[in-house]
């Protein structure tokens, strides 16, 4: 039972982690499953360490991807989480490898932001999808978003997690050699530490995030038009999810004209709300274009689009009341096996649903709309998951930022309220109001601290008018940039270098 029981803790380790996730609540719990994945591999082997790690991974990312398999079965699902957990596992063993060394749950933490950036790149432009960070869009730890963006965030939880391990392990050690002085032994003087400051510095860094104005403020509505049905084939009735968008723009309208509603400065609606290319399709320029005049605001228009040569885009269209479409921004981070397919002929072998994948192309810059002088930052659904992606549009000046999505193809599950966490995150990070219109709900109006000012239910249609506070004030992590994980991903490298050294030169006196 003793061999069995760091495999059971790894395996409960996992599973607790994945409850902190949306549509819970729970960032708290975090520190704590660490604390016990810790300790499953604190002192282990190598292999041991691969090995509990892969229990840990698979117990954690299989049900927290369970949406991947939604309308096309569990073996893209299954195949997804095996694929991350396989290189999660391997932070399990460089945490084993560095638990050795003193101080071992800073090094140790490195490891883990060190993988964390290592699926956030790889394969296929990476999957940073239940990053530690992203299930904390409140708590203590969340202002430090602002002073070191995700990478901070995740490696406050974290070290907070295996210091408390470090603690559980040392207290238990000097109790076993009957020393009672266990408060004045260094080793639990240094994991107490551990286990404490990441709370005191997000504490700290609580008074740094600012909500205030700094530019005016906008009124801004988002367009929930809701979709026909649930599921992949939802775009098989494309004219109608366009129509319900425009539906839902002119009863706003009317609200406006009765006096009922004031007048927004600017309007999003989500991704895929025109899968119809309103450039080839007068018709649908021209149902576009009546909404555009009804509530004589411009409005950010999410469609697909073939451009002059040919390729399909993922576009949102900048559509002013007078003047029609204007500037364009092409999602640039493309989701891997639902918007383009890598290797089809390979993977067709597997499934012959690789072909219900689209074939779209990527576009190169950051664009920020100009939305009747405010400056509107555009990062469309997926690319939410990516550091660059987001912080490139505050870069270029965004004063708010917009994130348009459909998550109508993965119908009710926890999908949308994982990205949705992220999105409050990213607002903390960023100092910016993170506005999500989506097709089918769940849309929201984030507010700079991550708190959510309003939102809808999901699959029914609706708006949401609110008075967004423009920022122009760029947080230490923007400014920073890729550095906070450069210099996590160092710390991790120095501690397995450091390990690989001690352990040479430990062979070297044995032999």
């Amino acid at each position: 039972m003793r061999r069995f029981a760091p495999v059971v803790l790894a395996a409960i380790a996992g599973l607790l982690l994945y409850v902190t996730f949306p549509p819970r609540e729970l960032p708290w719990l975090a520190p704590l499953s660490l604390a016990l994945f810790g300790i499953a591999v604190h002192g282990r082997r190598l292999r041991a360490g691969f090995g509990l790690g892969l229990v840990f991974a698979l117990a954690y990312l299989v049900p927290l991807l369970s949406w991947t398999g939604v309308d096309v079965g569990p073996l893209p699902w299954l195949a997804l989480a095996a694929a991350e957990a396989l290189i999660l596992a391997f932070a399990g063993m460089g945490i084993a490898y560095v638990s050795k060394l003193p101080l071992w749950p800073l090094w140790a933490s490195g490891v883990w932001i060190a993988d964390e950036a290592l699926r956030a790149r790889f394969p296929f432009g990476g999957f940073p999808w239940g990053k530690v960070a992203f299930g904390q869009p409140s708590g203590v730890f969340l202002p430090l978003a602002s002073l070191g963006g995700t990478p901070l965030l995740g490696f406050a939880v974290v070290l907070c997690g295996f210091g408390l391990a470090a603690l559980a392990l040392r207290v238990k050690k000097v109790r076993a050699s009957g020393d009672v002085r266990v408060l004045r032994d260094r080793g639990v003087a240094a994991a107490a530490a551990f286990t404490v400051a990441p709370m005191i510095a997000g504490a700290a860094a609580m008074p740094l995030v600012a909500t205030g104005a700094e530019a005016g403020t906008a009124r801004v509505a988002l367009i929930q038009g809701n979709v026909p049905r649930m599921g992949l084939d939802f775009n098989a009735q494309r004219r109608a999810v366009l129509d319900y968008h425009v539906r839902e723009t002119m009863k706003l309208a009317a609200k406006i004209k009765a006096g009922t509603v004031k007048k927004p400065d600017l309007v999003l609606w989500p991704e895929n709300s025109s899968d119809i290319d309103p450039y080839v399709n007068m018709d649908a320029y021209e149902e576009i274009q009546k909404a555009a005049e009804a509530v004589d605001a411009p409005i950010s228009v999410g469609a697909v689009v073939t451009d002059k040569n040919g390729d399909a885009r993922n576009q949102l269209i900048l559509w002013d009341p007078k003047t029609g479409p204007g500037a364009t921004y092409n999602k640039r981070h493309l989701q891997p096996f639902g918007e383009y397919m890598p290797y089809r002929s390979f993977f067709r072998i597997f499934s012959k649903d690789v072909d219900r994948a689209g074939s779209f192309v990527p576009g190169k810059k950051a664009v920020v709309f100009d939305m009747a002088g405010t400056k509107i930052g555009n990062v469309t659904c997926y690319e939410a998951a990516f550091d660059d992606v987001v912080r490139d549009q505050v870069d270029e000046g965004a004063q708010i930022l917009s994130v348009p999505s459909n998550n109508a193809t993965f119908e009710r599950s926890q999908m949308t309220y994982q990205q949705l966490a992220m999105d409050r995150v990213r607002a903390v990070e960023h100092g910016r109001a993170v506005m999500v219109p989506v097709t089918s709900g769940v849309s929201a109006v984030i507010r700079p601290d991550g708190s959510i000012a309003q939102k809808t239910g999901m699959f029914e249609a609706d708006t949401l008018v609110a008075d967004v506070p423009k920022r122009t004030t760029k947080t230490l992590a923007t400014r920073a940039g890729v550095w906070p994980e450069a210099l996590l991903v160092a710390l991790g490298v120095g501690g397995l270098a450091w390990a690989v050294v001690r352990s040479r030169r430990g062979r070297g006196r044995a032999a």
